[in-house]
């Protein structure tokens, strides 16, 4: 008996699409056109039974927002049928943005990159902010529907203990899930957040191309679990995470730490609904006679598709192999896809140009070597395509996954099946290894691969067939989603039995040692550059109560004592200042006269609580104890003076701090220090905020990003300092710091 699936929490499902689109009827009425696919088969019954609901944008651009959802025809026999208008919450924007956003963003930029495609990618600050904007109102109407849910259903989430499950789809939504979590976190608002992406996830190499990749990882991890097709792009990821962010990563567990929070990393491959196309297969009636062979080929019309390159390998399998004219035919079935897009346009007439040579070079009176349909089919159709074809060529550039192989294992006979030749960089090509492999870019080893097909025997196209059908009737499209609900924790059988996440250990010495056992050897010189606030003490009310912890001071001052290590603090405290809480000395000072500045500042600026500090070098206005309703007219005359007075104001937490107009700061400092030989050769472990305020008017702080490191503390006179993600990890709070207490006696 087929396992019931139930979730034991109530779903939220955000798509770029809801699972079907409206219409405009010539009277103004609006109607569902439903979608048809493996997300809305699988999902939709669950978001139905459950009393779920979904976020997505409706196909068109609304001009009331607040219209009402049509119910579905009676007559509607889709999976999303059942979804009522009440459990719908819709997203809509302005033209300029979703055309920034989708268009640009996502299928200009996302689409070839994470397709490993970086030359077609485009590149646009502008394109970037439109997708922010959208992942913002997506997040908003995602919280939106949690409020609702907890309004309607609050007795019954209460008595089951469960918080409702978010599940946030592919590449258009790659930052919601942060601004989700934030909000709900703010309304006191549990939920747990998934994230699936349905297309690949490039190597480190091509992610870091991307000028924003730390939103998008950061984004991403906002989730608890974070799904994939297959493995290598789970490593991808966890690679990424890494190396950019400078998470601390679990690969044979596939977990990352992030945020003081464990994200889950998984491999998810998808299915397809594979008796329905069975059943379509054994109803569908016969497109072709038994004289001939068809070779098929089955995708939209996409540059990854490699299709190209197939038509390429068809045209040298004839003129390898005349025997095959008069008896094989090439049926291409090309979906139209973003024909409003130049590259699109191009690439189709690239396409019916080469079909014409091949055409026109091989045909003869009572044959054509290639069949091609530029359009969409049936269903029906479809499976009569796959059932009587005796080769499917499934040969992307790269893809995700690509269905179209698992459809046409579905629908193929054990009597007399045919043959699947699939490339490796499909997500299909890691699962479906009984199909023949074979690179797409080689045109003569396609060209001979197909040849192979035409001749095998119909023992070894059994056998093949037989394990590819096993293997997909099992890992269909239920059992993707039976899967993704037992990594979230939510799944709920029949015995109740339900299964729950996995943690990351906490971090030891040992993997310190294993990590860092060739990074800094034993004749290495380290510097130690630390910021004081946020980083060596807790930001706190006043400055003067931002103390070291004990510990950490007693680490210092040990350290201090250790030939090998040289300690810096680089701050924008007074030097005075450092010195009373650190006790830090040979650093450099710098003094201005600064008591024109700090008497007006004093006689018009402080009062309801605002303050000046006097740094030496700077000044900083602090305001953190006026109330809210008084700052404005404060901070104004503040800027007022500090910009009559030449120097350079620059906003900080609940602050301002003005310098003289140089163009350095703490983090260029560090950077540009190097360049003097402080000691002969020297490590660098380094540890700032995260957010240290760039001055205003200088260079872009690189030396800022450079500070931006883990550090942690080991045994043996430093000789391991972690810096995980060489140059590019970061830690989101002094408490990510791990401080060992203890240095061995005679460090």
């Amino acid at each position: 008996m087929k396992e019931t699936i139930m979730s034991s929490s109530a779903m939220i499902v955000v798509s770029n699409r809801l699972p079907f689109i409206l219409r405009e009827a010539e009277d103004g009425t609006l109607h569902r056109k439903q979608c048809a696919g493996g997300l809305v088969t699988a999902v939709a019954p669950v978001v139905v039974e459950s009393g779920g609901l979904w976020v997505g944008w409706p196909g068109m651009h609304l001009k009331d927002s607040n219209v009402a959802i049509p119910e579905s025809d009676p007559e509607d026999l889709s999976p999303c049928a059942g979804l009522k208008s009440k459990q719908v919450v819709t997203v809509n924007m302005d033209k300029n943005t979703f055309d920034g956003y989708y268009n640009g963003c996502c299928n200009g930029t996302f689409w070839p990159l994470f397709h490993s495609m970086p030359d077609r990618a485009i590149f646009k600050a502008d394109y970037w902010e439109d997708y922010k904007k959208a992942n913002l109102e997506f997040a908003d109407m995602t919280i939106r529907a949690l409020e609702l849910m907890y309004k309607e259903r609050g007795n019954e989430l209460a008595q089951a203990d469960e918080a409702p499950l978010v599940w946030i789809h592919d590449y258009h939504l790659m930052l919601a899930a942060n601004t989700i979590r934030q909000k709900a976190e703010e309304k006191n608002l549990r939920c747990k957040l998934g994230f699936f992406l349905h297309i690949p996830c490039p190597s480190w190499d091509i992610m870091r191309l991307f000028p924003w990749d730390d939103e998008i990882l950061q984004g991403m991890l906002g989730c608890d679990m974070v799904g994939f097709h297959i493995e290598d792009y789970c490593f991808n990821f966890i690679d990424c995470c890494q190396r950019r962010l400078g998470c601390r990563v679990d690969r044979s567990n596939m977990l990352v730490e992030h945020g003081g929070r464990t994200v889950r990393v998984r491999a998810l491959p998808i299915g397809i609904p594979f008796d329905r196309f069975k059943s379509l297969a054994a109803s569908a009636p016969r497109t072709f006679s038994d004289s001939q062979q068809l070779i098929l080929g089955v995708d939209r019309l996409d540059y990854t598709k490699g299709l190209v390159n197939r038509i390429r390998a068809f045209e040298r399998l004839l003129e390898k192999h005349p025997e095959y004219i008069n008896k094989v035919t090439f049926l291409q079935v090309a979906v139209p896809s973003r024909t409003d897009v130049k590259e699109y346009q191009e690439l189709k007439e690239e396409m019916d140009m080469l079909i014409g040579q091949v055409n026109g070079r091989f045909t003869t009176p009572m044959w054509s070597p290639i069949r091609y349909i530029y359009g969409c089919i049936s269903h029906e159709q479809l499976a009569g395509f796959y059932r009587d074809a005796s080769v499917a060529l499934v040969t992307p550039l790269r893809d995700g996954m690509n269905l179209v192989a698992k459809e046409f294992v579905a629908c193929q006979t054990e009597e007399d099946p045919g043959v699947l030749i699939l490339s490796p960089f499909a997500g299909s090509g890691a699962q479906m290894m009984e199909a023949l492999l074979v690179n797409p870019y080689e045109i003569d080893d396609v060209a001979e691969t197909i040849h192979r097909a035409l001749t095998m025997d119909k023992d070894e196209r059994r056998l093949r067939m037989t394990c590819l059908r096993r293997r997909e009737k099992q890992y269909d499209v239920t059992f993707w989603l039976r899967s993704f609900l037992k990594e979230m924790g939510t799944l709920r059988r029949e015995d109740g039995d339900q299964v729950r996440p996995t943690q990351l250990m906490p971090v030891s010495m040992a993997d310190f040692d294993e990590y860092l056992r060739d990074y800094i050897k034993p004749t290495d010189r380290v510097a130690l550059l630390l910021d004081y606030d946020g980083t060596l003490a807790p930001i706190a009310k006043h400055p003067d109560f931002a103390t070291i912890p004990v510990e950490t001071k007693r680490v210092l001052e040990r350290l201090a004592n250790v030939s090998s290590v040289n300690i810096a603090i680089i701050s924008g405290r007074s030097l005075e200042n450092v010195r009373s809480m650190v006790g830090i000395n040979n650093i450099t000072e710098y003094e201005e006269n600064l008591s024109g500045l700090l008497r007006a500042l004093q006689e018009r600026c402080c009062r309801d609580g605002a303050w000046v500090e006097n740094k030496g070098i700077i000044l900083t206005y602090h305001y953190r104890e006026v109330p809210i309703e008084k700052r404005p007219p404060l901070v104004a005359e503040a800027r007022k003076l500090f910009t009559k007075f030449d120097f350079t104001p620059s906003m900080a937490r609940c602050a301002i701090e003005a310098r003289p107009p140089v163009k350095w700061n703490k983090g260029r400092a560090f950077h540009l220090h190097p360049a003097h030989p402080w000691v002969e050769r020297q490590m660098a472990a380094c540890r700032a905020r995260r957010n240290t305020p760039p001055t205003s008017g200088s260079p872009p702080p690189d030396g800022t990003k450079l500070l931006n490191f883990q550090m942690s503390m080991e045994e043996g006179e430093m000789e391991h300092i972690m810096e995980n993600g060489r140059g590019r990890g970061r830690r989101p709070s002094p408490s990510a710091i791990e401080i060992v207490p203890e240095v061995p006696n005679g460090a």
